[in-house]
């Protein structure tokens, strides 16, 4: 009876239908994994029925996947395989979605403590490979989306105990829940939030984190530094230590979650900055008198020679594109592009 109970449960939680506690205790349970035969079983049965709709092999499954992400027409979708996504989508996070985005580069990692199983977590990661972005759903209803070579890492269960690890750049649109902010680490640097739209970027490669405020409010601190309340369309930037706040349009910082780079009037260094991590290449600027140059341009799902055509025709910029290649020390280089004056 009890198995049967829970089963039950499981299905209320899918259709969103229990109550605060009932949640938590379905979390629990799929913080337990396979190891918990209710949920294996549940798996078992929604993937016999998919094998036997599309056919086996997990590439055609990655395949269908990427299509209906791509199109954001999940929730349109009918076929078989579509009903095996929207069981799991409100736990998309916590179970399959990131390791078919990402081609098997979800997981979960239970911790060993002193306490019974039900108290055991797990942690789940949402990776978006470079050259990609892919959109996330949290736990808590929290969507946003992860850009090329990004990561996000939060413990389950998660409504309670909203903490998420940041590598890279994302876009967040945040649940409101006063009694449990949400909390964002990255780069050595915080930032908390109740219910809001922002973007931040915090490549480990780069000296910097940048907060873009779209609605709602943020705080931001450091360790060296007190925090710092961010208003909607203001631009937090943080580096050697010091935080600059200016007034910006956030619209240009969320393009890139529709395809877009947007450039409003900002320098040569921001330009090559974000070419840089779209196109996965390395930019050289040659001539540093044109680090003054500014651009004003959109582009959408434009090749990179595009972008560089646009360079030399709206400016006295030279390009010279130098292949990538596999180096004696068995590393493939990037595509290089080196920017002159033209005399």
């Amino acid at each position: 009876m009890g198995q049967n109970k829970n089963v039950k449960l499981l299905q209320q939680y899918i259709d969103g239908e229990t109550n605060e506690e009932e949640t938590v205790l379905v979390e629990k349970i799929m913080a337990a994994g396979t190891t918990d035969p209710i949920l294996k079983n549940r798996l078992n049965d929604d993937w016999k029925t998919t094998q036997s709709v599309d056919g086996p092999g997990l590439t055609h499954i990655l395949d269908r996947v990427h299509r209906i992400i791509h199109k954001k027409e999940l929730s349109k979708q009918t076929s078989g395989f579509n009903r095996f996504i929207q069981v799991y989508a409100k736990i998309a996070a916590v179970l399959l979605i990131p390791i078919l985005i990402s081609g098997a580069l979800f997981f979960m990692q239970q911790k060993s403590r002193q306490n019974p199983l039900p108290e055991q977590q797990a942690t789940s990661t949402i990776y978006a490979p470079l050259g990609s972005r892919v959109a996330f759903n949290l736990p808590d209803g929290s969507t946003g989306y992860l850009n090329s070579g990004s990561s996000i890492s939060y413990s389950i269960p998660f409504t309670q105990n909203r903490n998420i690890q940041l590598k890279g750049e994302a876009w967040f649109d945040v649940a409101k829940d006063p009694k449990h902010p949400l909390t964002l680490n990255t780069n050595g640097s915080q930032v908390k939030v109740l219910g809001t739209s922002f973007n931040i970027s915090a490549y480990s490669d780069e000296d910097y984190v940048e907060v873009v405020l779209a609605e709602g409010s943020v705080a931001f601190c450091a360790a060296e530094t007190e925090a710092v309340i961010l208003n909607p369309s203001e631009r937090l930037v943080y580096s050697n230590k010091t935080i600059v706040i200016e007034k910006t349009d956030p619209e240009k910082f969320k393009g890139w979650t529709e395809g877009k780079l947007i450039f409003r009037g900002d320098n040569m260094g921001e330009l090559v900055r974000r070419i840089e991590r779209w196109y996965n290449i390395d930019v050289e600027i040659a001539d540093k008198e044109m680090e003054a140059y500014t651009f004003r341009a959109t582009f959408e799902d434009d090749s990179l020679n595009e972008v560089l055509r646009f360079l030399t025709v709206t400016s006295q910029i030279n390009c010279q594109t130098i292949p990538g290649g596999l180096s004696p020390d068995g590393i493939w280089g990037k595509e290089k592009v080196i920017l002159t004056i033209r005399k």
